[in-house]
């Protein structure tokens, strides 16, 4: 299976691109970045050094994704995405007598968006934190915490405001957690959601961490 890349899209030496996948118009890959299988990376998509996507990852145009970003199989990442990696960002050295290096260093932390999320078109990401699996990031959402499983996340800073299923669908509305317990049902596919030890979790996947709890007799 071929790549595809635009005439105009500038993929660097020593950048990697997976098989079955599209980088299109004015996309930038650095040297160093990894793309997975059948991704598409939308036009003008700027992805730096050490930016690692998995598999069937859907960027849409003018993301931003910087080093320390890894993103799982799966996600949808909207139109104007950006993500950071520095909480105190300077351009120099204290004294001012030069400039600090874009290169990965003390001050580079880490972003990890779990497999199946979402993040919203014009959202911002912060650094140091994970999007749990299945989480969606409503659009213009400003995300300064990291983000449960199946939860959905609005508004800036970004808050709780419900969970969602895997088909994206909005299963339930809340501003806190429920305790556990709680169970939810998709209406438009019918999986089924409880809250498990604190987390949002498929209904299957809670029963079977439930029988892991047990203690043998």
């Amino acid at each position: 299976m071929s790549r595809k890349i635009h005439p105009t899209a500038m993929v660097e030496a020593g950048a990697t691109v997976g098989d079955g996948t599209s980088v299109w118009d004015n996309a930038h890959i650095r040297s160093g970045a990894v793309v997975g299988r059948d991704c598409i990376v939308g036009e003008k998509t700027y992805l730096a050094p050490g930016a690692a996507i998995g598999d069937r990852v859907k960027i849409n145009a003018f993301v931003y994704i910087c080093t320390a970003v890894t993103v799982a199989d799966g996600v949808m990442i909207s139109a104007g995405v950006i993500f950071t990696n520095d909480r105190f960002p300077r351009a120099t050295t204290p004294d001012l007598s030069q400039l600090r290096t874009s290169d990965r260093d003390e001050h580079t932390r880490e972003t990890h968006v779990s497999e199946g999320a979402t993040i919203g078109a014009g959202a911002i990401v912060g650094c140091d934190l994970i999007i749990g699996r299945f989480a969606m990031v409503g659009m213009g959402a400003v995300v300064t915490r990291s983000v449960g499983d199946f939860c959905l996340v609005l508004g800036n800073p970004a808050r709780l405001a419900g969970a969602v299923c895997r088909c994206g669908q909005l299963v339930a509305r809340f501003s806190a957690l429920p305790a556990d317990g709680a169970d939810f049902a998709c209406p438009v596919c019918e999986r089924s959601y409880t809250v498990f030890l604190g987390r949002v979790m498929d209904s299957a996947d809670a029963a079977a961490a439930d029988e892991r709890c047990v203690p043998t007799p």
